[in-house]
């Protein structure tokens, strides 16, 4: 029979790797009884496994008689080595039941404790320790935690009641009501039950322990633990695991007492005890600020013995763990006991230091310290953040996606011209509210310190280009109301907000505020350069970056890119006169009016690619031709056609239907990428006029070889690749030969729409090299758009069929199999090809951790993403030489 409950004694016996416990008995299990098996303090208990779980759901969310049956065993047993009986009023064990997933999830789950009590064993446990207001107090706190997270009775209910009674007697303050008062608050609460639950509170411990287990299964699928685990990549399969263990009371003496430590400062990463503590208090008592804790130093007077042991713990918990601790002790009359241990959270720039002094300790390796960091920690360090206390003062009023780190505070604009002609008037902090931006608020977006978007996802227009410029940005905040027109921002509250009333956005989070919240710029210490040196000598992926302009092309490499994995072209046509002359290319009527209004565009992208060559230096630069259909560089209502009309020397009517006659009724799958060159050769000759050419002035200037690398876009057909190369070969072999230069260059391609990934080994007897789109390559093989799945992925995140967003992390069991299948057929063709991903993914670090797997050469990601992707190479690579 299959075993599903483990003492703690029973894990500590366990022959396998602490990560293989922490799958079986989820985190906090495997740590208790790692500490049971080190031989430290802690009030025994057993652990209902994590495959209990999974097997709850199996059945229906139901607990089968064989699980309850091994439960009371475990029970029993507890008993024995506690000397403690459940339920019995003279000698009572209570237990606190608690969640346990593999990964900690603080807060996301739900907990019960002092479960053991009813009105019997109440009664004798008062008489027993001579101190009723501490046992009422929990017997509310129990009656009040049973109905909200077993029954799931509203909160709200219970609380009124007790407010009404400190009301009545006359007090603020939950301590400042007596055994009498506390009694009557049980009663109280347990009508409320009645009235609810149709019958008494359960008197029955058997039954409240057996309705407890099942309540904290039930948890692993509420809301926020389902959020919880798509924003931290955890898996919903994995389930988590039950704790029960015996009840120690902080609160029973004077010479007892509770707290929280860690063993090096969380904040700063200094190496020293770091911790608060209160005597003759619970463990909620220290965070709920009814009592101002004692720093953990002063235990040393205090309790001189109970603070050299638990010095002398936290240095056998750091060893033992190579890692931070973050533990909770309790002291019970006198005598100290350690609840809970596990590697702390910590700032980024904690984590570094950490790493990095542990290494010089010798506590661990470069390899191991390069595994403690989170990659997503470094977005901490690039960007700029809320002051502390000001941000833990604010009240957020509405909360969108997390598009872009960092935080935001300034005066609300409603469109990009809006904040340049305010950035001209001297204003400082700005932040751009649209209901969605487009290419044309560049000018704008780059100006402004925050973006706020009440429609697109992840991968909208805003969250893309605020990433590249390291601006923070919240997307997709469907709450908020926006007119630009009127030029207002209702909030949900029905509050309005107008131009120049002050906003905070925290991009990390995806709050918003309505309100002015200060900021403060982001420290880069020395250990950010030893630590990053590290991840550089150890990872084998290359790391570029996604830029458009020399400002983030320079960016990027200060942060370590090693060249620029995809320039945009499109994104250099919308200053003002640039777009006037690409709109009288879009509407001429003949290839000779087409070619006049480029040979007018050539001398702008030739400058802006010499000036990309220049930043980049020795590293390589591609350059990705025209994307977009046209009709997005077009105005689309008659108020915007008929000035542009105007300009262009055309009547209305005619631009009005040459407008109408580029509109698409798909656009994602439309008259765009290779499929415009084919239409319009002009445009490939020109772009690769001025790549060739900006190549060649910078060679002759710097007196280095430049080798340019052209990418085709959305090619999904090798003869649409060999028609469109054609035409690049014969302009860059004349403009060559001309030149003298013995310079090489590479053409290559995007693999984003799905025919291309099976069709690779075709594509690439003509590309020499490939780059994954994966943004396209995700809508198409999911067949949804990026911009519109906001709309319905929440339900699928709270019913389980996605667990993250794949526009975010690579699906790998799908768009993941078809970049595999390319980069096999691709290389078997071709086995030098050059491989590598610019979608949003190459900043994610599973999908880096993909990438490394199945061997492309780099990843490409947004200019402040660059930092991330290199630790993630590096720990994809120590995974891989560690066989974890």
């Amino acid at each position: 029979m299959k075993k599903y409950v483990y003492l703690f004694k029973e894990g500590a016996a366990l022959e396998m790797p602490l990560a293989k416990k922490k799958e079986l008995l989820g985190g906090k299990g495997a740590n208790l009884a790692e500490m049971t098996g080190i031989g430290l303090p802690v009030p025994q208990g057993f652990t209902v496994s994590t495959e209990a779980c999974t097997k709850y759901y199996d059945d229906g969310a139901k607990m089968g008689d064989d699980l309850k049956s091994e439960i009371i065993e475990n029970l029993k047993a507890l008993e024995e080595i506690t000397g403690r009986t459940f339920g019995d009023p003279k000698n009572p064990l209570l237990v606190s039941v608690r969640s346990g997933a593999r990964e900690s999830m603080p807060g996301m789950m739900d907990t019960v404790l002092n479960l053991g009590l009813n009105d019997e064993v109440a009664a004798q446990f008062a008489t027993d320790t001579g101190n009723e207001r501490f046992v009422y107090d929990s017997y509310r706190r129990f009656i009040q935690m049973f109905a909200d997270v077993v029954m799931g009775f509203p909160k709200s209910d219970f609380e009124h009641r007790f407010d009404a009674i400190k009301e009545e007697k006359g007090v603020e303050l939950d301590v400042d009501l007596t055994a009498e008062d506390l009694k009557e608050v049980v009663a109280a609460y347990k009508d409320a039950y009645k009235k609810h639950a149709g019958t008494d509170f359960p008197q029955d411990p058997i039954e409240q322990l057996m309705g407890a287990v099942g309540a904290v299964f039930g948890s692993w699928n509420n809301d926020r633990a389902i959020t919880y685990r798509r924003l931290n990549d955890i898996p919903g399969s994995w389930g988590t695991a039950v704790n029960v263990q015996q009840m120690v009371y902080g609160n029973r003496s004077e010479t007892s007492g509770t707290g929280v430590a860690f063993t090096r400062n969380p904040a700063t990463g200094e190496n020293k005890l770091y911790g608060e503590y209160l005597m003759n208090a619970q463990g909620e008592d220290v965070v709920a600020g009814i009592r101002t804790p004692n720093p953990i130093d002063t235990l040393k007077e205090q309790m001189p013995e109970c603070y050299d042991q638990f010095c002398k713990i936290c240095d056998t918990l750091e060893e033992h763990y190579k890692d931070m601790q973050d533990m909770e002790f309790t002291i019970e009359d006198g005598k100290l006991f350690m609840l809970q241990t596990r590697n702390g959270k910590r700032t980024a720039q904690a984590a570094l230091r950490i790493a990095v002094e542990m290494v010089e300790e010798g506590m661990i390796t470069k390899d191991e310290a390069l595994l403690m960091v989170d990659p997503k920690a470094l977005d901490q360090l690039l960007h700029p953040n809320f002051d502390n206390d000001a941000y833990k003062a604010a009240k957020a009023v509405a909360v969108g996606l997390a598009a872009s780190p960092g935080a935001a505070t300034g005066h609300v604009y409603f469109t990009a011209e809006d904040v340049m002609e305010a950035h001209e008037n001297g204003v400082q902090d700005m932040i751009l509210v649209r209901n969605e931006t487009s290419p044309e608020d560049i000018e704008g977006m780059v100006l402004a310190h925050g973006i706020l978007t009440v429609r697109g996802g992840m991968t909208s227009h805003a969250a893309v280009v605020a990433r590249g410029m390291g601006t923070c940005c919240v997307s997709g905040c469907g709450v908020l109301k926006v007119d630009e027109a009127a030029k207002t921002l209702v909030l949900p509250d029905g509050r309005t907000l107008t131009e120049g009333d002050y906003l905070s956005l925290n991009g990390s989070t995806g709050e918003v505020f309505a309100e002015q919240i200060k900021t403060v710029a982001p420290e880069i210490g020395g250990n950010f350069a030893t630590f990053m040196q590290w991840a550089d000598a150890a990872r084998t992926l290359k790391v570029r970056t996604n830029a458009d302009n020399p400002r983030d092309a320079k960016q990027a490499v200060e942060f370590g890119a090693e060249g620029i994995g995809l320039c945009r072209t499109e994104h250099m046509f919308f200053d003002e006169e640039r777009i006037f002359n690409f709109r009288r290319m879009i509407t001429a009527e003949t290839v000779e009016a087409r070619e006049e209004a480029l040979g007018k565009i050539l001398p702008y992208q030739r400058e802006d690619f010499e000036e990309l060559y220049r930043t980049m230096g020795k590293y390589g630069v591609t350059i990705r031709f025209l994307d977009p259909p046209l009709h997005e560089f077009l105005p689309h209502t008659d108020e915007e056609i008929k000035p542009l009309a105007e300009s262009l020397g055309m009547s209305f009517e005619a631009l009005k239907a040459r407008v109408e006659s580029l509109k698409e009724f798909n656009p994602m799958m439309g008259h765009r990428g290779c499929r415009l060159a084919v239409t319009y050769p002009e445009i490939a000759a020109m772009q690769t006029r001025a790549v060739i050419e900006a190549a060649i002035n910078v060679s002759k200037e710097t007196g280095t070889l430049i080798t340019p690398e052209i990418m085709i876009p959305l090619v999904g057909e090798v003869k649409e690749l060999a028609f469109v190369k054609k035409t690049v070969v014969k302009v860059a072999d004349e403009l060559i030969a001309e030149s003298g230069l013995d310079m090489k260059y590479h053409v290559g391609t995007m693999i984003e729409i799905p025919r291309a990934a099976l069709t690779a080994d075709k594509i690439a007897t003509e590309a020499e090299f490939f780059s994954f789109g994966t943004n396209d390559l995700t809508q198409m093989t999911f067949g949804f758009s990026r911009d519109d799945a906001g709309k319905f992925l929440q339900d699928y995140y709270s019913n389980n069929i996605y667990e993250h967003d794949p526009f975010a992390t690579i699906d790998v069991d799908g768009v993941g199999q078809l970049v595999k299948l390319a980069a096999e057929k691709g290389r078997a063709t071709r086995p030098d090809i050059k491989l590598g991903i610019c979608g949003e993914h190459g900043g994610d670090p599973k999908t880096v951790e993909f990438c490394h797997k199945v061997g492309l050469s780099y990843v490409s990601c947004s200019p402040f993403r660059v930092p991330l992707a290199r630790l993630a190479a590096a720990q994809a690579a120590v995974k891989e030489k560690l066989g974890k």
